[in-house]
């Protein structure tokens, strides 16, 4: 009997330890109230955080967290890392149940807003210094003239290269379109696979979709598309960028299925790593990776920028760019002066050059110059670029932002005409945007 009762005791510790687990990362420490928050039964207060990168620069926002833990020693903060591919449903079903962390990680521009206008962002215009940031930055999160994000980072879009390969089939960085399909023979001719693509998320396709329709017809196309300003989304420049992505993928320019392969796994990354590919567009998070995954990859890589095409208006001053991570604070935090306090350690001038510095990143925090030498190559691209493109799929309302990226990778796969897409697309920006 008293060893039941001594298994009965096991039990219920272990179940009352399970209970404190849940949400944004509890412990044994901690109760959860009716509405899934954590609270204190210590006499200190909870903030759960909520972010997506792991290797260095999640060593970065914890030490951060713990600068912030040791100004503020009544306060614990529970962090959970989700992955890049499944962090966004996650929060959007914790935004709908008012579940969600205190700080959270967006990428402003559309997708933020959606949950602005949802009321379910804390407004931290107030306890913002606009002037410690870079102001295209902030402004993507940045809404009727209220701030509901804190940038960190703001990357740019390039093509990485192993110019090991390059230098041994005599090839250089290709700066045209009809440069680009030499290379990209040469390369085929050689058994190598052109340009790697991991395109079942859909973004890294929609990537080259944006920086061909830049290429053919300057920013003023997505901004006179969004804004309902003359042009639309079957503007036959836009039809001409999906011809492009067909064309290339006609000439078997990239690697088998790439559909079907997503990008956060790295199946992608490690044909660049193991030379059967030579380029990919990406973002900087590239170069993160490399120095996590493939450090000897460093010395074989370079990168160039979106090349031209015949005729068009854009330049290689355009330039792919994103903000993210922006931390913002949820409307249903019960301490959101202490929330919008660990924002603004998370985007400390101290955060932004640790950031950069160890993870081969740009930050949209001002005065922020690069250490390393790499990285101040893309913080001089930056400097030069005459505009900045966001990712459609960051700017547009969810829903058509969505289908952009469906359409997308439809061309992609062959399955929908550049035509059919750009109706498609153009429907539904009538319904969602006028």
């Amino acid at each position: 009997m008293k060893k039941l009762i001594s298994v009965f005791t096991i039990m219920a510790v272990l179940l009352l330890s399970a209970c404190g687990l849940n949400g944004g990362g509890g412990s044994t420490e901690q109760a959860t109230s009716d509405s899934g928050k954590s609270e204190s039964n210590g006499g200190k207060k909870t903030l759960e955080f909520w972010h997506i990168d792991p290797g260095e620069k999640e060593a970065v926002y914890e030490e951060a967290v713990a600068r912030f833990e040791e100004k503020h020693p009544d306060v614990d903060v529970k962090v959970l890392r989700i992955p890049n591919d499944a962090y966004k449903q996650k929060l959007s079903v914790a935004m709908s149940g008012n579940d969600a962390p205190d700080v959270f990680h967006s990428w402003g521009g559309g997708w933020l807003k959606n949950f602005v206008d949802q009321g379910k962002v804390y407004d931290i215009t107030d306890a913002t210094d606009k002037s410690h940031f870079n102001e295209l930055a902030l402004n993507n999160a940045t809404y009727d003239g209220k701030v509901y994000g804190m940038p960190l980072s703001l990357t740019i879009d390039v093509i990485f290269y192993n110019k090991e390969l390059f230098e041994k089939f005599g090839l250089e960085a290709p700066k045209t379109y009809d440069e680009l399909l030499n290379v990209i023979d040469t390369l085929k001719e050689n058994e190598v696979v052109p340009i790697a693509l991991a395109n079942q998320t859909k973004w890294p396709g929609a990537y080259i979709f944006m920086n061909f329709a830049s290429r053919i017809a300057g920013p003023e196309l997505f901004d006179s598309a969004f804004k309902r300003q003359g042009r639309g989304f079957d503007d036959p420049d836009y039809v001409q960028a999906g011809k492009y992505i067909q064309e290339l993928v006609e000439r078997d320019a990239f690697n088998p299925g790439f559909n079907g392969v997503p990008y956060d796994e790295g199946q992608g990354r490690q044909l660049l790593y193991s030379g059967k590919a030579a380029m990919m567009d990406m973002s900087l998070s590239f170069l993160n990776n490399v120095r996590e995954e493939a450090p000897e990859f460093e010395e074989k890589m370079d990168f160039f920028l979106f090349p031209t095409v015949p005729g068009g208006k854009g330049d290689q001053t355009h330039v792919g760019a994103n903000t993210g991570p922006v931390w913002s604070v949820a409307q249903n935090s019960e301490n959101p002066d202490l929330a919008t306090e660990l924002v603004k350690e998370l985007t400390s001038t101290e955060t932004a050059q640790n950031y950069t510095d160890r993870t081969g990143s740009l930050a949209a925090v001002k005065d922020v110059v690069p250490a390393d030498e790499f990285t101040k190559r893309f913080y001089d691209v930056l400097q030069q670029a005459t505009h900045l493109q966001m990712p459609y799929d960051q700017t547009l309302p969810p829903e058509l932002a969505e289908l952009h990226k469906d359409t997308t990778q439809a061309i992609f796969g062959l399955d929908m005409t550049p035509e059919e897409a750009a109706k498609k697309m153009e429907a539904k920006a009538k319904e969602v945007l006028e």
